[in-house]
């Protein structure tokens, strides 16, 4: 059971319910997600969040459906099931196709194996890679 309670779009004023608009426009979707709901419970928070977010997974050097992947691999890991499910939807918008998205399960998959792996033996780093 959740500590806090969402703050509905129809409960938000101020800071919160232009960070919300902001969502909205950007994600060009109509309704706020949970997870900004959740962090409205501390304005502050959603404002940082909502920033940072924006400015890391904007186009750069690595495009839109790239940075998406990478979320999505990290939050496997992480076994984060909300963002799994919200940044493979938002990957897919961007353009990413079940295979892309099979094939990052499966370099993610080896990753975490190979780095477990390179632990449990105490790999050294090899000169070259230094």
């Amino acid at each position: 059971m959740p500590m806090f309670k969402p703050i509905s779009e129809n409960e938000a004023s101020g800071k919160v319910k232009e960070i919300f608009n902001e969502i909205k426009k950007a994600r060009k979707i109509t309704e706020v997600p949970n997870f900004w709901k959740y962090l409205a419970n501390n304005p502050e928070t959603l404002e940082r969040t909502w920033n940072t977010t924006s400015q890391v997974m904007k186009a750069g050097a690595l495009d839109p459906v790239t940075k998406e992947l990478i979320y999505v691999a990290v939050s496997m890991t992480n076994s984060c099931e909300y963002c799994t499910k919200a940044h493979t939807f938002a990957a897919k918008k961007k353009g990413a196709t079940d295979d892309m998205i099979k094939e990052m399960i499966d370099v993610m998959g080896i990753a975490n194996q190979n780095n477990k792996l390179v632990e449990a033996y105490q790999v050294e780093v090899d000169d070259i890679y230094k």
